[in-house]
């Protein structure tokens, strides 16, 4: 079983004495790829440099709607330069979060459409973060519409309309280890369901968000533990493990148009 672990963020500090050791376990699990993902310039940066010193790790740049407010057309560029990189496939992490609020709605919207129009000037597809926008991180991607435009929302967690919105948008959606929660997953469930395999991407939003059974054992998520969701998913959707494994592959390697395989 080959998979890919379509967002994970390696640079975090939690990995920083064992990071070689992390890799190297999801690779013996047959997690051959990983997306590691920025949410602001710096980790963006340390992104790239893990992408390029391990085979088959891939990175993305982009400002998470809690950095926005430490956002500027500064960072903006700066992060444009940085997606010129050949190990960068992506655009993200970026949208909206009016959960927790640690940046204003004013500043989160209007970098969220600035790295939107960066990831098109760049042609690279989205990695979107959205949690309680109601509505609006749907509204500004109908009012920028761009036909070429790619992307995945991660760590889906929506109702079925907006999981229809997303789809008839063209989005991948992203699901994580909270599929596999007793409690926290129980809506989950009954959307996967309605999700188009070829539209399914699997990650783990390592080191946060641990599936079970191994969040029992260990509080710090892996790559390696993105099998756990995948063999749910494959419960929930009475599929072939093995067939769900090679088509969640072949959906991220498509999306982040990796062909150097």
């Amino acid at each position: 079983m080959k998979l890919f672990d379509s967002h994970c963020h390696l640079d975090d500090r939690s990995y920083q004495n064992d990071l070689e050791d992390v890799i190297q376990h999801a690779r013996q699990k047959g997690i051959e790829n990983m997306m590691s993902v920025g949410i602001d310039q710096e980790t963006s940066i340390r992104s790239i440099e893990i992408a390029e010193k391990f085979d088959g790790v891939y990175a993305a740049v982009g400002v998470h709607p809690h950095r926005a407010s430490s956002c500027s057309e500064q960072i903006l560029k700066r992060l444009k330069a940085l997606a010129g990189n050949s190990r960068v496939c992506a655009w993200g992490e970026t949208g909206l979060d009016f959960n927790r609020m640690y940046s204003p709605k004013e500043d989160q919207e209007t970098w969220f459409v600035r790295q939107v129009q960066a990831a098109d000037e760049q042609g690279l597809p989205l990695i979107l973060h959205e949690r309680d926008s109601h509505g609006r991180l749907l509204e500004i991607l109908r009012a920028y519409p761009n036909e070429n435009r790619r992307g995945v929302v991660h760590c889906f967690s929506g109702n079925r309309s907006e999981l229809e919105a997303y789809l008839d948008l063209g989005y991948y959606i992203g699901i994580t280890g909270i599929l596999t929660l007793q409690k926290r997953g129980i809506d989950l469930r009954k959307l996967v369901g309605y999700i188009p395999l070829e539209r399914l991407l699997i990650e783990t939003d390592a080191p946060y968000l641990t599936p079970a059974p191994q969040k029992n054992k260990t509080r710090r998520n892996e790559p390696a533990f993105v099998k756990s969701v995948i063999l749910k998913l494959a419960e929930i959707c009475n599929a072939d493990p093995e067939k769900m494994a090679h088509d969640t592959t072949s959906n991220a390697r498509r999306l982040f148009n990796i062909t150097d395989l």
